[in-house]
């Protein structure tokens, strides 16, 4: 539960992009199967879940860790 809590952010990133991953791969695709991520619902899912994931580690805030006055 602990997990959840400090990555919810990156969770939520990497839902968002697997939902965009797969609009992605329903709307635009690759019809001729020669695009190694956008041929494949799985593929593009995942790559989006990925990228998603990523972004939102990087946009995730760290907690700050107050020094002690007395350790200068």
């Amino acid at each position: 539960m602990e997990f959840l809590k400090r990555n919810k952010v990156m969770i939520l990133g990497a839902l968002l992009g697997m939902i965009a991953g797969y609009l992605y791969w329903y709307y635009v695709g690759c019809l001729s199967g020669t695009c190694a991520i956008t041929s494949s619902p799985v593929n593009s899912t995942l790559y989006g879940a990925l990228m998603g994931g990523l972004i939102g580690s990087i946009l995730k805030k760290e907690k700050k860790t107050e020094k002690s006055e007395g350790n200068s």
